[in-house]
């Protein structure tokens, strides 16, 4: 029998300058993670103010860890230390497996308005993979495939929806990341394994994703214990982490949803991190950066 996962915890994004001056919101890090193994972080940058996102992440390394890249809307200009280089655009992906080591740089550009909103995740990599060679995705809008249930409407970026996989493959942590629209009264269900860690992450509208409609049947972080205005509905910039279970359910009722549906298969290995660089140990983390200092660092 089929057991419906409940929202085990909720959190709401909150802001932080990253980078060289970037403006933007933290749904989950490193306080965080130890929750949501096999994901570290995940930020959502979202303006309409050039200033505020402009100066970028310039040259930066990275070390075992994958960092996937997903634009909604403008452009960021990218280039690495394997050579790579290019422009994410709207509705590209790119998934970056950094690996043994890579150094890189993300430009956010905005659009010909001004907007820029993107949505950047880390996914951490075992010990067996953390110093494999690097490799880089780019997937562009026209590669994601759109699948249309019932008026809903999923975009496979990772795993299969409607009979349909999606591009990114062959990953360590087996994940599934879909952008589900689901119009006013309808609801969707989705299969995900058990065991998986599995999380949602509100882009837009609201929506119900606990069937029991249980306000008060998960933690929300930030409110304060006793909250008579409490809401089951989730609506923008939450970030929902589901408990066990084989099928995540929601549904809608005057408005319409848009949501960031992943999951992945928990590594359960101990977490060494400082900043971009994420290890088992913390001497495996020196040695890192003692490599970074003296050029050693890109096998």
């Amino acid at each position: 029998m089929e057991t419906l996962r409940k929202i085990r915890k909720i959190w709401k994004s909150e802001p932080t300058i990253e980078g060289a001056g970037v403006h933007l919101k933290r749904a989950f890090g490193y306080h965080e993670a130890p929750l949501l193994d096999p994901f570290l972080l995940f930020d959502d940058f979202h303006s309409n103010y050039p200033p505020h996102y402009l100066k970028g992440f310039p040259w930066h390394p990275h070390r075992g860890i994958e960092t996937i890249t997903y634009v909604l809307h403008g452009k960021v200009e990218h280039g690495d230390s394997m050579g790579n280089k290019g422009v994410i655009d709207s509705g590209d992906l790119q998934w970056m497996t950094a690996g043994s080591g890579i150094i890189h740089q993300e430009m956010p550009l905005g659009d010909g308005e001004g907007l820029m909103w993107g949505f950047q995740l880390w996914a951490n990599l075992p010990a067996s993979h953390k110093m494999m060679a690097p490799r880089y995705r780019g997937i562009v809008a026209s590669e994601i495939p759109e699948v249309t249930m019932n008026g809903i409407k999923v975009k496979v970026i990772a795993g299969t929806a409607g009979g349909v996989q999606g591009p990114v493959r062959d990953v360590v942590v087996d994940p599934e990341y879909l952008d589900v629209t689901i119009p006013e009264g309808s609801s969707f269900t989705h299969p995900i394994k058990r065991g998986y860690t599995a999380l949602a992450y509100i882009i837009d509208g609201e929506g119900y994703f606990d069937h029991e409609r249980n306000a008060f049947g998960h933690e929300v972080v930030g409110n304060k214990y006793f909250d008579l205005d409490r809401q089951c509905e989730c609506g923008p910039e939450n970030l929902i982490l589901f408990e066990d279970g084989d099928v995540v359910s929601v549904t809608t009722q005057g408005k319409p949803v848009r949501f960031l549906l992943i999951s992945g298969k928990p590594i359960g290995e101990p977490v060494a991190w400082y900043g971009p660089i994420v290890m088992n140990t913390q001497e495996e983390l020196e040695q890192a950066f003692e490599e970074y200092r003296n050029g050693t660092f890109v096998k």
